[in-house]
């Protein structure tokens, strides 16, 4: 708002300095060099006015700025407090010793898993796996569905057939 109320004040001191130098200029035509001079002072006096006020928006501008970049930077130290206690009440739900135990036992589950495998695996016997890669190539034979074979022989010899038909003959072509 203050902004706005200097760049109010500023048009008016602007529409004033154009009005007071060309009522100075018709007072040096009258011959009334004394108020053209008392004239052209205040005009001096309104510029500098004009200047600061210049001046004073900027520093309003450049402060708003500022206090608009305050309130980025707390919303991100809002935001940081914020995953910083998430974490905290993490840390206290899951502690190393809990995370360590946690280890401890998926290792121990996949050892069980491991022994297991390794006891049924050595229980199939020499037939089980005949019978087991006899499946295997079975599942792959119908993956792979290959086009059938004709059962009659190939022909001895190809008949010869002319790629263009109805071409004239040479002869013919060099008589006309």
């Amino acid at each position: 708002q203050q902004r706005d109320k200097l760049r109010q004040y500023q048009k008016r001191l602007s529409l004033g300095l154009e009005r007071e130098r060309a009522l100075a200029r018709q007072l040096l035509r009258d011959g009334k060099k004394e108020k053209a001079m008392l004239l052209l002072k205040k005009k001096r006096y309104q510029e500098q006015l004009l200047d600061k006020t210049e001046n004073q928006i900027s520093n309003l501008e450049r402060m708003v700025q500022d206090i608009e970049f305050t309130q980025i930077e707390m919303k991100v130290i809002e935001g940081l407090k914020i995953g910083n206690e998430c974490l905290n009440k993490m840390h206290q739900v899951m502690s190393i010793e809990e995370v360590e135990r946690i280890i401890g036992e998926t290792q121990d589950a996949v050892e069980y898993q491991r022994q297991i495998d390794e006891l049924l695996a050595g229980s199939l016997t020499e037939e089980d796996e005949d019978a087991i890669l006899e499946e295997l190539n079975a599942i792959t034979q119908e993956e792979l569905e290959l086009p059938e074979v004709p059962s009659e022989p190939l022909p001895e010899k190809i008949p010869e057939v002319s790629p263009i038909k109805n071409r004239p003959k040479p002869e013919l072509v060099a008589a006309s």
